[in-house]
């Protein structure tokens, strides 16, 4: 017999409602570029506290079992999610993507956030 927290969990275990997903689903999404060509994953996503706004996507590209990996930053406002690849695709062209400012490990810093969202040439998400 399942009980009502199991319930719920198998509940949560979707993981999707109409257009929404869970966090823990978001990541291990694959990223792609305008071309469809597959750039890596999401590892894990950020969100400011106050305003409850996704900030950042964190990407891993690159790299063999995870190791040799890169990991970039993207401004959540930079990527839209693409129903016929089941991911992410960065709005940005590959010069762009290549070239994204690197993670200072201080997210929260609003010079490199407004450097990154310039980057993209899109609106920081404190805005």
């Amino acid at each position: 017999m399942q009980t009502a927290s199991e319930g719920r969990q198998d509940q949560l275990a979707q993981d999707e409602v109409g257009s929404l997903i869970s966090a823990d689903k978001v990541q291990g999404t694959n990223l792609y570029n305008q071309k469809g060509d597959g750039l890596g994953e999401v590892e894990s996503i950020m969100i400011d506290k106050p305003s409850g706004k996704v900030a950042y996507a964190v990407i891993a590209f690159g790299g063999f079992l995870g190791m040799g990996q890169e990991r970039r930053a993207l401004p959540w406002s930079a990527l839209h999610y693409d129903t016929r690849q089941h991911g992410y695709v960065v709005d940005a062209g590959d010069d762009v993507i290549r070239s994204t400012p690197t993670i200072n490990d201080d997210y929260a810093d609003r010079k490199w956030g407004s450097r990154l969202h310039e980057h993209y040439g899109v609106p920081p998400y404190w805005i």
